[in-house]
């Protein structure tokens, strides 16, 4: 390339030698003009590499100063700023929340985290153990569609069949309000991946709703929870359309929170009417898309855990639910469990007896060693969320200790319960 740009200099000089004088001298003009230009060019394009190198240094040593302030940290961020982002990702990492490395940190979901605490008083309960299958549900009444008893595993269940079946609690006077100031309602749903589940909060068979806007019911999806215009998807990814999910609902004077599973997706401040009752009613239910609901509770809410420590001495709690036969804790327990542990961790000198209590249904030998494995499983619990083991001690009454008289399935329910008594 040199070689080839000499020989073209060469050639365009000695064209210059044999050209007539007057063209000679006015290319010598334009070449001088030419030259200058280029000449300045040149120069201007050197001055410029010159001050962009200078610039790349100045900044590379502004850098270099920030890092070393920094204790060597690769983001230039201070050690403010640096022990703040550690302690983040510790919360994460706590949390179950993703932190990649060289990325700003997720926010803690503490949203997100399941606060439920069921009522301590059941005021309807229906686990459908003693039905018959293929029969319509004894404690339920219709309202239209298809509504049946059935097997699924081996269990009861309630299964909303076709024609877009509604139920509604079989209660004396149905018209009137059955539902306090403060409630929670919980049930199992399997959803089966398609269509929509609506628990109204009101008997749409016996009562008005009172809605200025109509928006009375809790909707259920496979991934969200719908109420008017609150709208929440449950945090995650690959949930499975067709499976079974808890859902609750808790009321405290005009306030509503719904969660499905361990998540809160609803928190409506004011409520627009005045809850009365329940209706389970059904979209698109057909023979290819059958809903299931079992274990339906409403629970009257009650005195908050620390008042009925000071009053009472103990804290009856009935949102503690195990396995049936087992001591194995259910998911949905944690609410109840999250404020004990809360309650404890404030209150350093409290102590507790954990006690464990069954309705009178079984052998009463087996019932009180149930009692008392599930009170243990409910310390260990406690223990390996970082409550000293001595401020915790674990005993078992069976059906011995009964608070209703197990005539009805309320009764029951209120004897099967977990109690923290204090030493």
């Amino acid at each position: 390339m040199i070689m080839k740009k000499a020989i073209f200099l060469l050639v365009f000089f000695s064209a210059l030698l044999v050209l007539p004088s007057e063209v000679n001298a006015q290319v010598r003009i334009n070449l001088k003009d030419k030259l200058n230009r280029e000449v300045n060019r040149r120069a201007n394009r050197r001055a410029d590499k010159a001050i962009d190198a200078s610039l790349d240094k100045i900044e590379e040593g502004i850098e270099g100063d920030q890092t070393d302030n920094n204790n060597g940290n690769k983001d230039g961020i201070s050690e403010n700023e640096a022990a703040n982002n550690e302690t983040k990702d510790n919360q994460n990492q706590q949390a179950g929340n993703p932190v990649t490395a060289n990325a700003e940190p997720a926010p803690s979901i503490t949203w997100s985290k399941y606060d439920f605490v069921p009522g301590d008083a059941v005021i309807f309960e229906d686990d459908q153990a003693k039905e018959e299958n293929g029969e319509f549900p004894s404690r339920w009444d219709l309202i239209r569609g298809n509504v049946e008893i059935a097997e699924f595993n081996g269990e009861k269940v309630i299964m909303l069949r076709d024609g877009t079946p509604a139920i509604v609690p079989y209660l004396n006077n149905p018209k009137q309000d059955y539902l306090p100031d403060v409630f929670t309602i919980e049930l199992d749903l399997y959803y089966p991946g398609g269509g929509t589940f609506e628990i109204h909060l009101y008997d749409r068979k016996n009562q008005e709703s009172g809605s200025p806007t109509g928006y009375t019911s809790v909707d259920v999806n496979y991934d969200r929870l719908t109420m008017g215009q609150a709208v929440s998807k449950y945090p995650g990814e690959n949930l499975k359309k067709a499976r079974w999910m808890h859902i609750a609902i808790a009321y405290t004077d005009g306030k509503l929170k719904a969660y499905m599973d361990d998540t809160r997706l609803i928190n409506i401040p004011h409520l627009d009417f005045n809850p009365k009752g329940l209706t389970l009613y059904t979209y698109h239910a057909h023979n290819d898309n059958i809903y299931y609901v079992k274990n339906i509770r409403i629970a009257k809410g009650g005195v908050k855990y620390y008042d009925r420590i000071m009053q009472d001495g103990k804290i009856i709690v009935n949102g503690i639910r195990f396995d049936v036969n087992k001591s194995t804790i259910k998911p949905e327990s944690m609410g109840a469990i999250n404020e004990i542990y809360n309650l404890m961790k404030e209150n350093p000198d409290l102590k507790f007896s954990v006690e464990g209590h069954t309705d009178s249904q079984g052998d009463d030998a087996f019932n009180m060693k149930l009692s008392q494995e599930r009170a243990e499983a409910v310390m260990n619990t406690l223990v390996k969320m970082g409550i000293s083991a001595d401020r915790l001690t674990a005993k078992g009454w069976g059906e011995s200790k009964p608070i209703s008289n197990n005539a009805s399935p309320e009764d029951m329910a209120n004897n099967r319960r977990v109690e923290f008594v204090k030493i």
